[in-house]
């Protein structure tokens, strides 16, 4: 790109900021229409409530507002490859996106999309995409090359099918070739790939390993959405022995090498992760001090609280906070939780650590829970360099792997 095509790009932040969503909107739209074979890929789902939209045009203002700083965005790039490769984009699709935004740019903003504008928008399109096609060519490459590798989708078979909660079911998978399983990082998620049965498309989803890399299995566990057209199928349609999908594991949500004390945070299935992060710790004699902070509705919900239990228990650095939201008979204050009601800094500052400021923090959950965790976390003072967190589904901001 040239200076004045840069220029120019900056010059629509503005407009992306205001009719970003209408932009990604019309991209989605009429992209599908004329490539409805790309519904294979996306999560209709995430069409539906505008997800997609918004991470799309998050992605883009942030492009936009760093072109001329592209240095900054190596966060961002990685966030999104690892979430294209778990769902296999390849090259060929990019011509495709760039078409159809370029389009959408143009239909939304109407006369202010001056051929200069669109001009400069295509370069920088061409740029970031020769970057992203790079970037994921590596990470097929290297996924593949791994002893026990593979590309694509491989065959798994159920080993194991366990109610965790109400909600929640684990699904132990091996391999159908019976091949050893190539490392992984605990806070990593898998790709699924399944035909629903009714459904026209197939459907990928990414759920978080609830364990860490054991060189033979993988363990998620899936939590029923209402309305879940992929979780209702996992829980009430696979069973022990059916064989599934698999996508080599990805993601970027996983432990940093640090002296300081940790907390970990989760609320819901979020705690999917920070389980396999806790136990990825354990396994290394690790005698780093962590608070395992857990917010859940009630004891009927609450996966994980017996593995939890013997995990503290035979570590002392592991303390508990666990938060019921309501809190039924039979429930023991010490045993099934430790405070009532939702998470706050006053609930929580008895268990952080001394300095808390200085502590690391991952934490992972629904939106309105990441969202009050940030809160928290802002007024503990904690720096954006000690915060790490995982989004269910595409993210809506970019903030946290972008420098300030």
């Amino acid at each position: 790109m040239n200076a004045e095509q840069i220029r120019l790009v900056k010059a629509t932040v503005p407009a992306l900021r205001a009719h970003g969503e209408d932009i990604t909107r019309h991209f989605y739209a009429d992209m599908f229409r004329a490539h409805p074979e790309l519904l294979n890929i996306f999560n209709p789902a995430n069409q539906a409530t505008g997800r997609q939209a918004r991470s799309l045009a998050a992605s883009v203002l942030a492009y936009a507002e760093h072109i001329d700083a592209a240095g900054q965005l190596g966060g961002m790039v990685e966030r999104i490859a690892h979430k294209h490769v778990s769902l296999e984009v390849l090259p060929e699709h990019y011509p495709i996106v760039g078409e159809h935004l370029l389009g959408a740019i143009a239909a939304v903003l109407g006369d202010a999309a001056t051929p200069e504008i669109l001009d400069a928008w295509a370069a920088a399109y061409g740029q970031l995409a020769e970057l992203m096609i790079r970037v994921e060519g590596d990470m097929y490459a290297q996924g593949a090359a791994q002893p026990g590798g593979w590309r694509g989708f491989k065959p798994f078979r159920v080993a194991e099918k366990k109610a965790e909660s109400s909600e929640i079911t684990s699904f132990v998978l091996e391999p159908a070739d019976g091949q050893p399983l190539p490392p992984y990082r605990a806070g990593q998620y898998l790709a699924l790939r399944v035909k629903v049965p009714g459904s026209e498309h197939f459907q990928i989803r990414q759920y978080s390993l609830s364990a860490p890399w054991d060189g033979h299995r993988y363990r998620i566990s899936v939590k029923r959405e209402p309305g879940g057209l992929v979780s209702g199928h996992l829980h009430d349609g696979v069973q022990q022995g059916d064989e599934l999908a698999v996508h080599l594991p990805a993601g970027d949500f996983v432990l940093q090498d640090s002296p300081r004390p940790l907390v970990m945070l989760s609320g819901g299935v979020g705690i999917t992760p920070l389980l396999a992060m806790l136990r990825e710790l354990l396994a290394q004699d690790s005698t780093r001090p962590v608070t395992f902070v857990h917010a859940v509705r009630g004891r009927e919900v609450h996966a994980f609280h017996d593995e939890i239990a013997q995990l503290i228990a035979g570590n002392p650095q592991v303390k508990r906070a666990t938060f019921y939201e309501m809190v039924a008979d039979g429930d023991q204050q010490g045993v099934h939780f430790d405070r009532e009601g939702r998470l706050s800094l006053d609930a929580l500052q008895p268990s952080l650590p001394a300095g808390a400021q200085e502590a690391d923090y991952y934490f992972c959950g629904p939106a309105g829970f990441a969202c009050a965790v940030e809160q928290l976390l802002d007024e503990l003072g904690v720096p954006a360099a000690q915060r790490f967190t995982e989004t269910f589904g595409p993210s809506q901001s970019f903030a946290g792997v972008i420098p300030a």
